[in-house]
């Protein structure tokens, strides 16, 4: 199977000091443990990952919640690829969809971002008045989302933050969002490019809001009966889930059906009324027991499937509960990690470059070529301080495979001839020598000897055209010549044949009237 969608979650255990926890691949059918990543104890909002996407390698990048470590990992080996020192311990850490840059919060409010080929520290400041709880980066990695202890929202716009004229001023936020009471605990972000796009932010003051970045407004405020510490959203933005930390999720339709005397049963959108618009979720009612998931354990982590069919729960005891959405009911569990805590839970692609799982679509002689074809993504030690010389001497590592075909036969957009790439390269480091009086009369002179070649060689070029079009034509009007003869000759036999059989003719029926007489 080429796409198969497969979970990926982090553990660490219960009780600091009780042992290390582990980054493992599940299959989300079986439950099967596919790879694991050892050596990592992470704490929740701390680990991110990027795909295996555009010919190279994904990697995962795990905080550790005990000292000021990142640890690196490749999907193509089990084993930790680096350790990266950190200038103080992260609270939670980000990663881009591209994997261009990552950001990381701290517990004093302060976040840094890097950019991830050249390890290049491009900001850091102190975004919050306390502890930074979640960061995300919008779908087109446009802006910087940031959720604090101080009850506060933040959104950054990461060209300004990346920006070398703005260096030495602090960073202003695009917008805040600062309709919360106390500490926001998640955020989701919807479909879209940045500021388009809505953005879903759960607290520990009951609520969940969704808010449009457009128009830096809220939409909509959500009451629950329970803090909520957790929410995900679904892919279609129709419906979101939203658990607290006892145990309970509450599914949340952000569409309902009406029924009208004359148009008959409809379906409106539920909200957008703005700050006045709250609208109640209580246990004691009839249809928010049907939206309601009761898990007897602490829930950690949250994530919904690419398919937008299954809700993973991830507890305090290491259990991975998988439930359907449609009927709420436990299809199976994973406890393969029993004894310590789920700290991050999603979902993805099996990586076709995943160690010991080397995809077959590859059409590769052994596991050993999947380095040649899908190489591993460089990263480099991230920097602990702002470099301005850095920054001038910038330069990012990038490997752009070349391979004949894509696995499904269709050519790749690698391909790139090594005749080409070196005519180009030759092209492009050539020293720039146009502005000088001499340079310009020796391209002159430069050009009007190629001229004069390409003259030569178009003469030579019609003086062939001249001698196959005589050769044609003659041998065309010899062919019509014979041809003309052997007609003739054709024409004089049979005008011969014809006066013999004339002479004949009266003789045999002279013959005819004698012999009758």
């Amino acid at each position: 199977m080429i796409l198969q969608e497969v979970v990926l979650c982090a553990t660490a255990p219960q009780a600091q000091g009780s042992g290390s926890g582990a980054i493992v691949l599940h299959d989300i059918q079986t439950g099967t443990s596919l790879a694991s990543f050892k050596q990592s104890s992470s704490a929740p909002h701390c680990t991110s990952f990027v795909e295996t996407l555009d010919g190279q390698g994904g990697f995962i990048l795990a905080a550790q919640q005990d000292k000021s470590i990142l640890n690196v990992y490749n999907f193509q080996k089990d084993q930790l690829a680096f350790k990266i020192v950190l200038p103080e311990r992260l609270s939670c850490i980000a990663l881009d969809n591209a994997g261009s840059f990552c950001a990381g919060g701290t517990a004093q409010g302060r976040i840094y971002l890097w950019e991830v080929a050249s390890g290049i520290l491009y900001n850091s400041w102190d975004a919050h008045y306390r502890h930074v709880n979640v960061l995300k980066f919008t779908h087109d990695g446009a802006a910087l989302i940031s959720g604090s202890d101080d009850s506060g929202v933040s959104i950054w716009s990461v060209a300004r933050l990346v920006d070398n004229d703005t260096q030495n001023e602090l960073p202003t936020p695009y917008c805040t969002l600062s309709d919360h009471t106390l500490p926001v605990k998640d955020i989701a972000c919807g479909l879209g490019a940045f500021p388009t796009c809505r953005v879903l932010t759960a607290s520990l003051d009951h609520s969940v809001k969704i808010w449009d970045l457009s128009s830096q407004s809220l939409l909509t405020t959500f009451h629950f009966p329970k803090p909520i510490s957790l929410a995900v959203w679904d892919i279609t933005e129709c419906s979101f889930f939203a658990a607290s930390p006892d145990g309970s999720i509450y599914q949340v339709n952000l569409f309902r059906q009406r029924t009208e005397k004359h148009a008959g049963q409809t379906i409106e959108a539920i909200g957008g009324a703005g700050v006045s618009d709250v609208i109640r979720v209580a246990d004691e009612d009839s249809n928010s027991r049907k939206r309601l998931i009761s898990v007897d354990q602490p829930i950690t982590a949250l994530t919904i499937s690419l398919t937008s069919s299954l809700l993973l729960v991830g507890t305090a005891t290491g259990l991975i509960h998988i439930y359907d959405i449609a009927s709420h009911q436990l299809l199976r569990t994973i406890s393969t990690h029993k004894g310590m805590s789920i700290s991050h839970l999603t979902t993805m692609l099996k990586p076709p470059d995943l160690v010991g799982h080397i995809s077959l679509s590859l059409n590769l002689g052994s596991s050993a070529d999947a380095k040649d074809i899908i190489p591993i993504r460089p990263i480099v030690p991230f920097h602990r301080t702002k470099d301005s010389k850095a920054r001038e001497a910038h330069e990012v590592a990038m490997m752009l495979p070349v391979q004949a075909e894509t696995p499904g036969g269709i050519p790749s957009a690698y391909d790139y001839p090594e005749a080409e790439f070196q005519q180009d390269y030759a092209f492009f480091v050539r020293p720039n020598t146009i502005g000088t009086s001499e340079a310009s009369s020796a391209r002159v002179t430069e050009l009007e000897a190629e001229v004069e070649n390409l003259r030569e060689q178009l003469g030579k070029a019609k003086g062939i055209n001249d001698v196959m079009w005589e050769t044609v034509v003659q041998r065309i009007i010899t062919q019509e010549k014979q041809k003309a003869v052997m007609e003739g000759q054709n024409a004089t036999m049979l005008g011969e044949g014809e006066d013999e059989n004339d002479a004949e003719r009266p003789r045999k029926k002279g013959k005819k009237t004698e012999s009758k007489k």
